[in-house]
């Protein structure tokens, strides 16, 4: 227990030098990256930091992020008919983005809140997938062909609140990453884990992710000190150094921040055309 309460006051510590050297970002739309932005973000159920249910407030913060592929997480109410929370209708003639197609479900908006949408593209295929764990949780893995060029995997997740959930889960993805073949893959969402190293309930993910990338501080939204939300390449160098978006809307609207990084499929073709010529 003593070493547990060390690494989270060594966490928390770390998380306060990095704030002290950013505050939010005021108005002025930063210049829009190069590449493809993809981005993971729990909305809360639309409820913020001053408790409100403001689902329209969520949407502007989606906008903010201008992402060409965004994981939400806690996108439908939890219990009974899972019901959407968001105008996704509005949403996409605003932003343009679209929702990947779910199965079996009439009012919910995802898979067990788990929603991915996408700008311009083609799903080639969706798999929902359902957690082991004491909590009802799920996956939502979709293999998105972009109008820009390339094909992705996207694997959308809300991972538990328990060490052991985590750890089975983490296990089941890597299982599934095993038997998908080789299509370049990105991993996304709320993971609930904060610890680093081997203590870590995400260090299985290595196996099919390599190395993790840092994590960076997301919750608290209002003080960032834990890193619960991350994104995660199977490709070495595809993805930039994973970002907060980090903005006064965004520090009201929910208790997450949104994360995002851009990926470069680019790099890939080009590794993929010179390993052809030298095999």
């Amino acid at each position: 227990m003593r070493k547990k309460k060390e690494s989270l006051r060594a966490s928390i510590l770390e998380s306060l030098k990095s704030r002290s050297k950013s505050s939010p970002k005021q108005a002025g739309k930063p210049a829009r990256p190069e590449g493809t932005l993809i981005a993971s973000y729990n909305v809360h159920k639309c409820v913020g930091a001053d408790r409100r249910f403001d689902p329209e407030r969520t949407s502007r913060v989606i906008h903010e992020i201008d992402a060409d592929v965004i994981g939400l997480q806690e996108a439908d109410t939890r219990f009974g008919e899972r019901t959407g929370l968001l105008d996704l209708r509005r949403l996409e003639r605003e932003t343009g983005l679209i929702p990947v197609p779910i199965a079996g479900v009439t009012k919910a908006h995802g898979w067990h809140g788990n929603v991915v949408l996408f700008k311009q593209g083609t799903v080639r295929d969706v798999h929902q997938i359902k957690l082991p764990g004491l909590e009802p949780r799920g996956a939502l893995i979709a293999e998105i062909e972009l109008a820009r060029g390339g094909s992705i995997r996207i694997i959308a997740a809300h991972l538990g609140l328990l060490h052991r959930s985590r750890a089975q889960q983490t296990r089941l993805i890597v299982e599934l990453m095993n038997d998908g073949g080789s299509i370049p893959t990105i991993l996304l969402g709320d993971l609930n884990e904060w610890r680093l190293g081997d203590r870590s309930s995400l260090s299985t993910f290595q196996a099919a992710f390599g190395p993790l990338p840092p994590a960076v501080p997301s919750f608290p939204a209002a003080l960032p000190l834990l890193a619960l939300d991350r994104i995660m390449a199977n490709r070495r160098g595809m993805i930039s150094a994973v970002e907060v978006h980090d903005s006064p809307l965004a520090r009201v609207a929910s208790d997450h921040l949104p994360i995002k990084a851009v990926i470069s499929l680019e790099t890939l073709d080009g590794e993929a055309q010179a390993h052809t010529r030298t095999a």
